[in-house]
């Protein structure tokens, strides 16, 4: 098992209200969803999702922070079925999916952390 896939276990592990992760890491994209998960979206979607919407969202939010808001961290997307947790990494971007029923803003900074540590 590569490290990615590792990661994405570790971040599969912080929650059962995790339903998807998707590590895009040096140009590499890797994902994984629960076999459990209802209303899921479509895997041809999110592989899109994670080449160029995801990145764009980051980019856009990236420069605007960086201006004079201090940064930015990450961007949350609250669809009609869970919610889209998207953290900037220094070599690409982890898009989480949550259950909404969760806090996603409980699981950003451990989710940040698994990704440092990798």
């Amino acid at each position: 098992m590569d490290h990615l896939q590792k990661t994405i276990d570790q971040i599969l592990a912080v929650s059962p209200a995790v339903r998807y992760v998707a590590l895009y890491r040096g140009g590499k994209l890797t994902s994984r969803q629960r076999s459990e998960v209802s209303d899921a979206s479509a895997s041809e979607s999110d592989r899109y999702e994670e080449l160029f919407v995801n990145p764009t969202l980051l980019t856009l939010v990236r420069q605007r922070g960086n201006l004079d808001c201090g940064g930015a961290q990450f961007v949350l997307v609250r669809y009609g079925n869970f919610y889209q947790l998207v953290l900037d990494l220094h070599d690409g971007h982890v898009s989480v999916c949550l259950e909404l029923a969760s806090n996603p803003l409980d699981h950003a900074d451990v989710i940040r952390a698994i990704c440092e540590r990798a």
